[in-house]
């Protein structure tokens, strides 16, 4: 069976995937600074014309995130695309192209705290009060502690009694917002499918949202043979990505940093690693790194250049 490569950085891989899909909080950053060696990385990748993809769970549209990435010093020149579940949300209510948005129609029931729907603002979206007059329900959260998961109960069986389907804008349980935890929208929408309703869970590690960067990618003539995942949760990225059939990179500066702290020499790291496979249902990333970094170029033949004929 094959193994995770233990790589220095991405110049170990980069010459053999031409899409890279990278996570942000963990990967390019702490959630207030750039890691030391995003930026470098990020150029080098371009050097090579890389496509680059940062996939993260926000609650932000592109846009948004853009302006956080700035002002960290990454900027919208390192990279081609960003993706949240809300950009994927909005383009597709907008759209209303693609298998999980096409029908749904424009009468949208929010479930979430007041405010949270603004991204879609200038839509065709239509907001209603009532669940009689919705087209399809729009999961974003709970408005803890004003209601818990009981006080939606109501909701949750009409709607779908009226056969609405459900759109959750991320797979979280809960979220953190300063030092509280808020009870996330994946509570709400578990209880929905287990009442028997129809869920389309857009957001890591569910297939939606990969399938947007495998789109976004395929115009570019870049397939997931081609792609590769930089994550730092086994969770969201690497199982995620797995499913898909996109090689994984797991980064121990995210997450799972607690696992790996302690580890003295690669052979603490790798069983520190299967253990977290064997929590994450044997699913094995591609490849392991530190930190993001661009490493040491590899003293290897794909790294040398090649002799031009005479």
């Amino acid at each position: 069976m094959a193994k995770t490569k233990f790589c220095t950085g991405l110049s170990d891989i980069s010459d053999s995937y031409m899409g890279c899909i990278i996570d942000g909080w963990g990967v390019l950053h702490d959630g207030e600074d750039a890691f030391d060696g995003t930026v470098d990385a990020l150029k080098e990748l371009n050097k090579r014309k890389k496509q680059i993809i940062i996939l993260a769970n926000e609650a932000v549209r592109a846009p948004e995130y853009k302006e956080k990435l700035k002002k960290m010093g990454i900027g919208p020149s390192l990279y081609n695309h960003i993706v949240t579940p809300y950009e994927v949300i909005y383009q597709g209510l907008s759209n209303q192209k693609g298998s999980l948005f096409e029908g749904l129609g424009d009468q949208c029931y929010v479930i979430g705290r007041p405010g949270q729907e603004r991204f879609l603002e200038d839509s065709s979206v239509e907001f209603v009060d009532d669940i009689e007059n919705a087209q399809f329900v729009l999961m974003l959260g709970m408005d803890y502690p004003r209601k818990t998961l009981e006080s939606y109960e109501p909701i949750i069986r009409r709607a779908i009694q009226l056969r609405l389907k459900a759109v959750c804008a991320a797979p979280d349980s809960q979220s953190l917002i300063g030092t509280n935890f808020l009870t996330g929208p994946s509570l709400i929408a578990r209880r929905y499918q287990d009442s028997g309703g129809i869920v389309y869970n857009i957001g890591k590690p569910h297939p939606a949202i990969f399938k947007y960067c495998i789109e976004l990618l395929r115009e570019e003539e870049i397939f997931p043979a081609h792609t590769v995942m930089m994550g730092d949760t086994m969770a969201h990225d690497i199982v995620g990505a797995h499913a898909l059939n996109i090689d994984t990179c797991l980064f121990k500066s995210g997450l799972h940093a607690a696992n790996f702290m302690h580890c003295q020499n690669p052979k603490e790291v790798d069983n520190t690693l299967k253990n977290l496979i064997q929590q994450y249902g044997n699913v094995m990333p591609n490849y392991l790194v530190d930190e993001m970094a661009w490493g040491n170029v590899l003293p290897d033949r794909k790294h040398k250049k090649r002799k031009q004929p005479r």
